[in-house]
């Protein structure tokens, strides 16, 4: 999948700055797509440039102008084609669990150290990711929101992330527990 393609996701109900852009992709869509600031600004000119956004210029005081970008009808319609293609299969690929596959050549101590650390990112996102979930339910509950809400996207992906996150402290907390047990002397157990 192409930044394009969730860029035009994240724009395609409201205009937005570069700046603003790149907050939510930290929060929100980054449970399913991340970015650099530098790759989301370079993909908004260029998106510009091919007519699947338009931007406007925003004059602010004490502060330099920004420019608020928003989805074109051509944009619309690269979005809608992107979404009648069969997606591609995601394949996992994590460094932790390289580490893990060489246990047997590694520092035991060093890999408890590197679950660990996943343990509280994905700790950290699942908390940001349910702040999110709770700001688009309001005081709504889910069967109530599920009715009348406008957002049906950014609620499916956050459920997917959260779920993602819970699964990667529970296989951690799992791996811990298996290495504890298994190498009781290593130093970080």
């Amino acid at each position: 999948m192409a930044l394009r393609n969730a860029l035009l996701a994240a724009l395609i109900d409201r205009e937005s700055s570069g700046y603003d852009l790149a907050k939510e992709f930290s929060v929100s869509v980054a449970n399913f797509w991340t970015a650099t600031p530098q790759q989301l600004y370079r993909e908004l000119e260029k998106m510009q440039a091919e007519g699947l956004l338009s931007a406007r210029v925003v004059k602010q005081e004490r502060r330099p102008d920004k420019r608020l970008f928003s989805v074109t009808a051509a944009g619309r319609a690269a979005l809608g084609e992107f979404t009648r293609r069969e997606p591609k299969s995601t394949t996992v690929r994590d460094e932790l669990l390289v580490q893990v596959e060489a246990l047997a050549y590694a520092d035991v101590g060093c890999v408890q150290s590197s679950i660990r650390s996943r343990i509280e990112s994905s700790s950290q996102r699942l908390a940001a990711y349910e702040r999110s979930l709770a700001d688009i339910l309001g005081d709504r509950t889910d069967d109530e929101f599920l009715a009348t809400g406008s957002r049906i996207g950014p609620y499916l992906t956050l459920h997917r992330g959260i779920s993602f996150e819970r699964e990667n402290i529970a296989w951690g907390r799992r791996a811990l527990d298996i290495l504890a047990r298994r190498y009781p002397d290593s130093a970080g157990g």
